[in-house]
């Protein structure tokens, strides 16, 4: 295992600007998921994972273009324009295409002519890994503004023959301006971790050096996404609590302490767990999966962005983030909220 543990020791206060989301049109519940796999009854499914809906791409939508609607909502939100956006990344296992990048899709969409763009692959971790890149960036040059994207299309690589992991799946995008704020405030400490050995527990087998696209690779689809749910549940179960007390302990910060907790969105009953073992029952535990399912990278900062914009995240408020997810690997982030001028909700689509 490696762990990469990231202390803010620096004195400079950098946070969150704005935050932004968006969901695509499409909601495919558990009874349309049925008719497509007989074996999949809704009960069951709500019952295995706590997911009653999730959304999906239109044909015409792929990951850039459901991160360039969530970076304009994070860029109106901190009340900049894109133009002043100086770095921009984007966490995705789920690219446009091999090449090019997807965050120079997004800059050329949004009109980001000044950032500096590049994508970065931790699967579900993603967000956070970015978080603390984008902390760097910033306290190089205190007054850059970093736009840190998370976005995945998992309906694109689901195979529905593949029950267990067909209905936990959605598609979506989230996204945060980092900036310099207030003192005693953002982002205190984040702690990351990779474990490669665990590498074969979520992959999609084709498609690269290794495995290139062939008759072969599609006839055995290859090009799906294949998970060993017990193993991750497993991983997620030992590994996950030590790292958020690593990072809790660091920061002499006790876990009844935090006011609120944002988990990627796995599954429900992993969420639940993870509260449980973790110490993290006095936080409010935010959730979005039973709307939205398991949206990769993108779940963690969807599920900030609604906490946000609903006013549940308060002046000086303790808000662990933890994500977990393919690699393996986790990454934890606590920050003090810092208050962002009130706007409007985010337009989700009906």
């Amino acid at each position: 295992m490696f762990l990469a543990q990231v202390p803010i020791w620096c004195g400079m206060a950098v946070g969150i600007l704005g935050t932004g989301s968006y969901l695509p049109h499409e909601v495919v519940t558990n009874s349309d998921l049925n008719t497509w796999i007989p074996d999949a009854d809704p009960d069951w499914i709500l019952q295995e994972t706590m997911v009653r809906s999730r959304r999906y791409a239109a044909p015409d939508e792929a990951t850039s273009d459901l991160a360039a609607h969530a970076a304009r909502q994070a860029i109106a939100h901190a009340a900049l324009t894109a133009g002043d956006i100086d770095f921009l990344i984007v966490a995705t296992a789920t690219p446009d295409s091999p090449q090019p990048p997807t965050s120079h899709l997004v800059q050329a969409a949004i009109g980001a002519d000044r950032a500096v763009c590049f994508d970065l692959n931790v699967v579900s971790s993603g967000f956070v890994f970015a978080l603390g890149i984008a902390h760097s960036l910033v306290v190089v040059n205190p007054s850059a503004r970093v736009l840190v994207i998370a976005a995945d299309v998992y309906s694109r690589i689901i195979d529905f023959a593949d029950r267990d992991t067909a209905v936990l799946f959605g598609d979506g995008a989230g996204a945060a301006v980092i900036g310099t704020v207030g003192h005693g405030y953002g982002i205190l400490d984040l702690e990351l971790v990779s474990r490669g050995s665990g590498h074969g527990l979520i992959h999609v087998p084709a498609g690269g050096s290794r495995l290139p696209a062939s008759e072969k690779t599609l006839a055995n689809a290859d090009h799906f996404l294949r998970m060993d749910g017990p193993g991750v549940r497993d991983f997620v179960a030992s590994e996950v609590p030590w790292a958020l007390e690593a990072l809790l302990r660091r920061t002499g910060v006790y876990a009844a302490a935090i006011d609120h907790f944002v988990p990627h969105q796995s599954d429900g009953v992993t969420v639940t767990e993870l509260v449980r073992v973790s110490g993290l029952g006095n936080a409010r535990t935010h959730v979005t999966l039973d709307r939205y399912g398991n949206l990769g990278s993108a779940s963690l900062p969807v599920t900030l962005d609604e906490a946000a914009r609903t006013g549940a995240l308060r002046d000086g408020d303790l808000v662990l983030l933890a994500g977990f997810g393919g690699g393996m690997s986790i990454g934890a982030c606590l920050l003090r909220w810092h208050p962002i001028e009130a706007v409007p909700a985010s337009p989700m689509p009906a």
